[in-house]
């Protein structure tokens, strides 16, 4: 299936409607899971950087600051 936001008439939805109807898509997905699969790089590198930050927690960036940087920059 292939359309537009328009041809599908996702565009006269309500925002309510149509944030249900991302979580219907993201389930769906998520019910097959071999599709969704990471690869063996991505896995790699996702257990590289898992063992980084064991073996450095300090030189993370909390959440909270990334997070007031980031919408401090948005407001300017």
């Amino acid at each position: 299936m292939s359309g537009t936001l328009q041809s599908l008439g996702i565009d006269k939805m309500s925002v309510a409607e149509r944030v249900a109807l991302i979580k219907e898509i993201l389930d769906s997905i998520a019910a097959e899971p071999d599709e969704s699969a990471l690869t063996p790089e991505q896995r790699a590198e996702l257990e590289r950087r898992a063992a980084a930050s064991r073996a450095n927690p300090g030189a993370g960036i909390p959440w909270e600051q990334i997070k007031a940087e980031a919408l401090a920059r948005f407001r300017k």
